[in-house]
């Protein structure tokens, strides 16, 4: 149902305030968390911004000999676990380079070597949070309807509230919520728009922060499945030029985005595409039972039911190629992690964030045409 346009805009004001109001509890509340907590992939992170911040993009490399200022050890003996003469946490010792090295990529600990050492954290969520913010007062902003303002103000309330829990659990997930939000909208845009220049331009943007995305956490790499499969469904059906080149686009863009990690990779593990993980996280995949359990009892799950109900539900508005877009990501990725055994809270964040922020914009967004009109 329309609202008359003075209504429209109370709602809009009343939802922003809404957002507004959980941002600024959210904000008091980063402002007093600790970069000391004990926990193995924090200081990891740091140490790897602790570089950057010695030696500029010289912090690629990450082998532990560069620890000559005693940073990481001093940040170790804060673990409750720490015993004297232990091997350093999160590293992996490589047989190609002889180097012992962090395990993630470098992303994340880039992104926290952008602020002052001591408040890196509180500083990136901090920036993260309102980035996400942003995001929801735009979808709050593109309502033109009691439906769509209802959802973009529920939506935004609740993409505010997770940069908090569970996104806490990691530092990669903070920055990989807001290149999510970003593709999402872009995903969206696209998906609306008929002109192929126009088109043309979005695909590589889109390919670009989807590799970005990578140098935050590895398993980013799979939030391009869905785009690759609908890619190459496209092309196959079709046969036209446009098609390829669109996949091509991406392709290249997906590249360039994740250059940092490769770069990385082959810096500390002897070739861009070997990876600096332990055996414990290349493992083959398998069912087991528990896996499955915790994430059928974990808050994710719920997450995961939105994002494939209202992946169907576009299917049956007819948005086919969304929904084949979307629903094989969701599919590849929910595979991978369930047969992964390792489990944490916050593994299919990333994908339902990429797949629902997608889906409300696309609900908000009206296609090219009609917009031209109106």
């Amino acid at each position: 149902m329309n609202l008359p346009e003075s209504s429209l805009r109370l709602g809009k004001a009343i939802g922003i305030l809404l957002c507004a109001a959980i941002l600024a509890s959210h904000l008091v509340s980063i402002s007093r968390w600790s970069e000391d907590r004990g926990v193995n992939d924090d200081i990891c992170y740091l140490r790897q911004a602790h570089l950057f911040q010695r030696f500029g993009l010289g912090g690629l490399d990450t082998n532990f000999a560069r620890d000559d200022d005693g940073y990481f050890l001093a940040k170790m003996k804060n673990l409750s676990t720490w015993v004297d003469g232990q091997a350093p946490v999160c590293h992996t010792p490589m047989s190609a380079t002889g180097k012992l090295v962090l395990q993630y990529p470098p992303g994340t600990g880039l992104m926290l070597a952008l602020f002052p050492s001591g408040h890196q954290v509180v500083a990136l969520y901090s920036v993260c949070t309102l980035i996400i913010f942003l995001f929801a007062c735009a979808a709050i902003w593109l309502s033109r309807s009691r439906a769509q303002l209802a959802l973009a103000t529920a939506f935004g309330l609740v993409a505010i509230y997770m940069m908090i829990n569970p996104v806490k659990a990691s530092y990669s997930i903070a920055p990989t919520m807001v290149l999510c939000a970003t593709a999402g909208l872009l995903t969206a845009r696209l998906f609306a728009e008929e002109r192929q220049r126009q088109r043309m331009v979005l695909v590589p943007i889109i390919g670009l922060l989807i590799g970005i995305a990578v140098n935050m956490r590895v398993p980013n790499l799979l939030l391009s499945a869905g785009y690759c499969a609908y890619l190459l469904v496209a092309f196959l059906a079709t046969r036209k030029a446009t098609k390829f080149s669109d996949g091509v686009l991406f392709a290249v863009a997906f590249v360039i985005g994740m250059s940092p990690t490769l770069v990385a990779n082959a810096i500390n593990a002897g070739s861009p595409f070997s990876t600096t993980y332990s055996a414990a996280d290349v493992v083959a995949p398998s069912l087991d039972g528990e896996t499955i359990r915790a994430y059928l009892g974990d808050p994710q799950s719920l997450l995961v039911v939105l994002s494939l109900l209202w992946t169907l539900g576009s299917w049956h508005q007819g948005k086919n190629r969304l929904a084949l877009l979307l629903g094989s990501g969701l599919a590849i990725n929910l595979t991978f992690f369930i047969t992964h055994p390792i489990f944490t809270q916050y593994y299919t964040i990333p994908i339902c964030a990429l797949t629902l922020w997608t889906l409300l914009f696309a609900f908000l967004i009206p296609p090219s045409h009609q917009a031209r009109s109106r």
